[in-house]
């Protein structure tokens, strides 16, 4: 199954997507990092880095939804210290793209598979 990583600003807004993902789809492989380290609206890159070297664990490869610039930022910076060729940086809506990622991740599609629906839905 492949993993997703949710990168926000706000960590209710990660928590809540979440939820929202794991009662529609059901059994789906997701990690957040929400928020600066004490809880704020922010991000920090420790706790995007270890979101993303979970995700990055599985042998299906993950996929990174982030909210805003910074979090790109440091989810640009957390993937190349991952150093792992199977965890890609996507630039499609978070809620949106996350749900396709996670209904198509469900039923057993590959990474490459993923995207391609993910472009072809938002690209």
């Amino acid at each position: 199954m492949v993993n997703i990583v949710l990168v926000s600003h706000s960590p209710k807004l990660v928590e809540g997507l979440e939820e929202l993902l794991k009662q529609v789809v059901g059994q789906v492989s997701i990690v957040t990092a929400g928020g600066d380290e004490d809880g704020s609206i922010g991000t920090h890159f420790d706790k995007i880095q270890s979101a993303v070297e979970e995700a990055a664990s599985g042998d299906e490869g993950a996929l990174v939804f982030y909210d805003l610039g910074s979090a790109k930022m440091n989810a640009e910076m957390a993937i190349e210290v991952a150093e792992s060729e199977n965890v890609r940086l996507v630039s499609y809506p978070i809620v949106e793209g996350s749900y396709l990622a996670a209904v198509e991740s469900s039923i057993g599609n590959s990474l490459d598979d993923i995207l391609g629906s993910l472009e072809k839905e938002f690209g």
